[in-house]
């Protein structure tokens, strides 16, 4: 191995862990504490833990744990090459961190959890201020804000209407909405990290690809028969797709920033 490798693929590894053991604690017990399995909620001891060890009843470790260790360890690796060059290396390796945990867990728990937004709005204004100075970074907060209210208050409309319209059919209907508060702090935090007017193009490349996901999963449900009306909107992890239009857009090359006006 290149003995440049080995810095990158030390720290992307333990990057790695601590997605993993953060996306495993905090939407179970909302702090630091002990890992368990998910499957029989015994105790891992820390050994077993991070040598990524079946627990004690033989259940063996999830999936998402190797997915999430080798992705990071690639995007350390990568990032190490091709840096952002507003960030670099070290802040943006801490910036992939704190995307990772927020991915994973509204991936699998549609959350997205108070102490992880107040650590991200912390980091985000770091970062902006880094990369983009004070004011640049508060009003793409301000941007991200207003942008993200006014989608979560149409989203708060279509849900009741969709509610409305089912009840009037005599089916179950729920009170879930489209988008979260979670969503709209998030929003606040990436308008920190990239500024004004980046921040709009982000939202709108992650409505994208949320859009994109949402019409795959139809497209499967139909083929395997369990499609229900609108249930993907209700589900739709928004949070996550932010994060990855978010992570395309300082991490990989510049032609995605340049095609947005200045």
């Amino acid at each position: 191995m290149d003995a440049t490798l080995v810095f990158p693929v030390l720290l992307g590894w333990f990057a790695g862990i601590i997605i993993n053991y953060l996306a495993d604690v905090l939407p179970v017990t909302r702090r630091f504490s002990r890992p368990a399995c998910p499957q029989c909620q015994a105790p891992f001891t820390w050994r077993s833990y991070l040598l990524f060890q079946a627990c004690v009843n033989g259940h063996k470790r999830r999936p998402r744990l190797w997915i999430v260790q080798f992705a990071i360890l690639a995007i350390s690796v990568y990032t190490w090459f091709q840096p952002s060059s507003r960030i670099g290396y070290g802040l943006g390796l801490l910036l992939i961190a704190y995307f990772g945990v927020i991915f994973v867990i509204d991936m699998e728990h549609h959350l997205i959890l108070h102490p992880t937004s107040i650590f991200g709005s912390l980091l985000g204004l770091v970062v902006g201020s880094v990369s983009n100075g004070p004011g640049v970074t508060l009003l793409g907060g301000l941007g991200g804000l207003l942008i993200m209210l006014a989608l979560y208050y149409f989203g708060v409309l279509f849900s009741r209407l969709r509610t409305a319209r089912l009840r009037a059919r005599g089916q179950e209907a729920d009170d879930e909405e489209a988008l979260g508060a979670g969503d709209v702090i998030l929003a606040v935090i990436l308008g920190f990290v990239l500024g004004w007017p980046l921040v709009w193009f982000s939202l709108l490349l992650g409505i994208l690809l949320a859009g994109v996901f949402g019409l795959l999963t139809v497209i499967f449900m139909l083929v395997i028969k369990k499609y229900k009306e609108n249930v993907f909107m209700v589900f739709m992890p928004y949070g996550s797709f932010l994060i990855l239009a978010a992570f395309f857009i300082i991490f990989l090359p510049n032609w995605i920033i340049n095609i947005v006006p200045k």
